[in-house]
């Protein structure tokens, strides 16, 4: 099991090098200029979409759910434990300038994320059963032509690897065991994670055996409950330790430049670890969110567009800093620099620190939610590609598979768990920006049309005709 681990980690560092790098960062770079600023000159739009203000007659278009609900799913995938766990380990591998680079990562991915979930509505594809389905296997396939089908079906494949949700089983079963079993004086173990991923299992299956349409229901509800949990929770860390706000701001600037804040820190090493811990917190680039927003009844993909480049701002500028902030000013992450030591362990310290017997419960309920909104979602985005690849027919049997790895993971390594997703995320992540920037020049073009037409309140896509 231990080569196989160092086998895992090889490939994962490989996939992770300066060229995915260059094409993430770089590729987001390139669509917020191309764009020339999109998502700041129109971010309030995006808001007043969300809210409605705009909405038209959806219940005749193709689609299974709302915008909102769309939001709600692809939040809910993204703002799972990679945002509390994720975040400590990128600052006790990399430091805490690794905050930085995954905030200008949010930034770019802003951009990205517009120009990924716009293509997953304009270029939707019928799968097996003859349903519009949406995401960057269709729109590689429909947008580029089948000569472009490789690309679709290496995203598909590394899809249905990277949506199985093995870190959030992982340290879900970690924070129940270590924070709550073992100091009840109850023996932990294989055993006791093994019964914890059974109950991991059931729980998730009840939800992702209903469909897309259960999942957004139960994604809108409880991706607003875990956003004000978890700020309520950090709000009363950073009054507790004010006194330290303005040095832990000054901290991150000043080693996101520096890279020596951890032992043997690089600048390189530490661009790359907050691109990555970025990345996996809010999935700008790697495409699993333009599926749920490919699924959303909204007939104008940039209308759609606009919605989908709020979720960086909420998963990494707000969340994964609220994270970053609980893990600094209490001085906890200094504990733990450079060990091996499961991410959750460094956020549970630090609000047992901060928040004396009721933290841990406070952090508790907050990681009930957070991984279980993952869980829940992940499953949609895997059943699509296994769809795109096998047929509507087999599709269902990868709800089988993910539930049962669920147990897998409960019982197995963070190491190999992290190093595994994150060699599907980064392969997905190639297919998907590639054939974004391919197409790019139809998103602003669409754009372009959109906001020429769309001048008027109702902006439903077609100009009103006036009596």
């Amino acid at each position: 099991m231990e080569q196989f681990e160092k086998l895992i980690d090889k490939i994962s560092a490989w996939v992770w090098s300066y060229p995915l790098l260059a094409l993430l960062v770089g590729g987001g770079i390139f669509f917020l200029v191309y764009s020339r600023f999109l998502p700041f000159r129109y971010f309030n739009r995006g808001i007043q979409v969300l809210r409605g203000k705009y909405d038209s007659e959806n219940s005749n278009e193709s689609g299974q759910i709302s915008s909102f609900q769309a939001l709600s799913t692809a939040i809910a995938a993204t703002v799972g434990l990679g945002s509390i766990a994720g975040v400590a380990v990128a600052i006790t591998m990399g430091g805490p300038g690794a905050i930085f680079w995954m905030w200008i990562t949010a930034i770019a991915g802003m951009a990205t994320k517009f120009f990924t979930c716009s293509l997953s509505v304009m270029y939707k594809g019928k799968d097996s059963a003859g349903i519009l389905q949406g995401g960057p296997m269709y729109f590689i396939t429909q947008g580029l032509g089948k000569k472009w089908k490789p690309l679709a079906v290496i995203f598909s494949a590394c899809g249905m690897g990277g949506c199985l949700c093995l870190f959030q089983a992982n340290q879900l079963t970690e924070i129940i065991s270590s924070g709550f079993l073992a100091p009840a004086g109850i023996e932990t173990g294989m055993k006791s994670n093994f019964i914890i991923g059974v109950l991991i299992c059931a729980i998730v299956s009840i939800v992702i055996f209903g469909g897309i349409k259960r999942i957004g229901k139960v994604a809108a509800a409880m991706v607003p409950a875990m956003v004000v949990i978890y700020f309520t929770a950090v709000l009363i860390i950073m009054i507790k330790y004010s006194h330290n706000i303005i040095p832990t701001v000054q901290l991150i600037f000043d080693d996101a430049f520096t890279g020596e804040a951890v032992s043997g820190g690089a600048l390189g090493a530490l661009i790359l670890m907050g691109v990555r811990r970025g990345v996996f917190c809010n999935e700008a680039g790697v495409g699993t969110a333009s599926m749920a927003h490919g699924a959303s009844k909204n007939p104008q993909p940039i209308r759609e567009g606009l919605v989908a480049m709020i979720e960086p701002t909420i998963d990494t500028i707000l969340i994964c800093t609220l994270t970053a902030v609980s893990v600094l000013v209490t001085g906890v992450w200094e504990q733990f620099a450079g060990s091996d030591v499961k991410g959750i362990t460094i956020t549970l310290t630090a609000f047992e620190t901060a928040i004396p017997y009721a933290g841990k419960y406070i952090l508790l309920v907050a990681v009930l939610i957070f991984a279980f909104s993952t869980l829940f979602t992940s499953s949609y985005y895997g059943t699509k590609c296994a769809s795109f690849l096998f047929g509507v027919k087999y599709a269902k049997y990868y709800n089988y598979v993910y539930v049962l790895t669920l147990i897998v993971a409960a019982i197995g390594s963070v190491k190999l768990v992290v190093c595994f997703i994150d060699t599907m995320y980064g392969l997905m992540a190639y297919c998907t920006i590639i054939g974004t920037i391919a197409l790019s020049p139809r998103i602003m073009k669409a754009t372009k049309e959109y906001f020429k037409t769309n001048k008027s309140e109702s902006e439903l896509g077609i100009k009103k005709n006036k009596s």
